[in-house]
């Protein structure tokens, strides 16, 4: 059964392109090393009316924005597997040079078994079937028009 680590985090704003720098090395690192996926998301639609907000629970600061993250294992024996050979990489040391650009401390991190699974396609398209290659007349091949997902 798959396994996620995640992941949610206060970053300033003027920090999000040195974070996204470093996320972008630390999640090749992970893949290289067997996650199946590894997503980092910015807060977009945060004010919201049901519930503790994410800015609320992590108490943001003027200027902070929430981090939202995961990284996709097969099951927990594989995401220990996988984590141990990340945290041995030397690269883990300089992935970020001038220090992490956000507060380890206020990060709020976790292990998490699914319990439930209702995933067929990915927003990035992985795993989804190719639209079928149509004939024209003239004998060149052309890709169909994707159809509407069956409700």
């Amino acid at each position: 059964m798959a396994y996620v680590d995640g992941f949610v985090l206060p970053v300033p704003k003027k920090n999000l392109p040195a974070y996204q720098r470093m996320a972008q090395k630390a999640g090749r690192i992970w893949q290289e090393y067997g996650a199946l996926e590894y997503r980092e998301c910015v807060g977009d639609d945060l004010d919201v009316k049901m519930g503790k907000s994410f800015p609320l629970q992590l108490k943001l600061k003027r200027g902070e924005t929430v981090i939202f993250s995961w990284i996709l294992y097969k099951s927990r024996a594989h995401r220990d597997q996988v984590n141990a050979k990340v945290m041995k990489d030397p690269r883990m040391t300089s992935i970020a040079p001038k220090g992490m650009p956000f507060d380890l401390k206020r990060m709020v991190y976790g292990g998490f078994k699914t319990l439930v699974d209702l995933a067929k396609v990915s927003a990035s398209g992985r795993g989804s079937r190719r639209p079928a290659r149509q004939p024209k007349r003239n004998g060149h091949a052309e890709m169909a028009e994707p159809q509407p997902a069956a409700q």
